[in-house]
């Protein structure tokens, strides 16, 4: 049977655990070949590249640079041979009020968080000019559409996001080219896993309370999106079907910025 994908190949930054992974490991199932990104160590780096090609068939490649040196990233693209889709997942998170927010933090969210989905867009769109075909997902946040306290910087780069979205798909939109950006709410992933381990070991709740408390005031279904599911959407929005989707911000968030 074909795979939808069969034949392209996708980068996916921060791909070596969580979101990302999920996101990598589900474009190679429909077929897709896999870039692997993140800073998790060569031997990790390896093991998933190798586990992403045994288990799917597919080619895949790997790739440690650091996101917030331009010239890096230009290597990791040109080694990469050729990119028709790019998922721009990587994320540092740094919390705080402002007055207490370190230049060091706002830089570095605002190189690894937006400076480098713009790089990697910018050089991977003239092949896809060439090809006629592209898909750029950037992966933003429920905190691209909502503010909240002591996360200037994931908020500032998480909206700018979309900008760079709206911006991009307008530019390619006679291309063949898509540009989409998921807003996904507290999802599964280690960070929020962790933060549920500490409320039952500080607090003495079950799981699922713990999670309730995580999630209070945010998401009405009071449970964590699933990463698979934040997955099928961007691989949805590589497929044929979402030719005509570009230029849009899709919530998976449970219905929190419906409130």
């Amino acid at each position: 049977m074909t795979k939808p994908l069969a034949g392209k190949r996708a980068l996916v930054t921060g791909s070596t655990q969580g979101l990302g992974l999920t996101i990598a490991t589900r474009l190679a199932s429909d077929g897709c070949d896999i870039v692997v990104h993140g800073l998790a160590g060569s031997k990790a780096l390896e093991e998933i590249r190798a586990g992403l090609e045994r288990d799917h068939h597919v080619r895949a490649l790997s790739s440690g640079a650091h996101l917030s040196n331009p010239a890096e990233i230009a290597e990791m693209i040109d080694a990469a041979g050729g990119i028709d889709i790019l998922v721009n997942n990587a994320v540092v998170r740094h919390t705080g009020p402002i007055e207490a927010f370190t230049p060091a933090s706002w830089d570095e969210s605002l190189a690894v968080n937006l400076s480098a989905a713009f790089h990697a867009t910018r050089l991977v769109v003239p092949a896809m000019k060439r090809n006629k075909w592209g898909r750029i997902v950037n992966v933003s946040s429920i905190y691209g559409l909502r503010g909240a306290a002591n996360r200037v910087g994931y908020v500032t780069t998480k909206t700018a996001l979309i900008g760079l979205t709206r911006a991009v798909a307008l530019e390619t939109a006679k291309d063949g080219i898509t540009c989409n950006a998921v807003c996904p709410g507290t999802s599964e992933s280690p960070v929020h896993h962790e933060t549920i381990a500490r409320l039952i070991a500080s607090e003495g709740l079950s799981p699922i309370a713990a999670e309730i408390q995580l999630l209070a005031g945010k998401q009405p279904t009071e449970r964590l999106i699933a990463a698979d599911g934040v997955a099928a959407l961007v691989a949805f929005l590589c497929s044929e079907a979402a030719a005509d989707i570009t230029g849009a911000t899709l919530p998976i968030d449970a219905g929190w910025s419906a409130g």
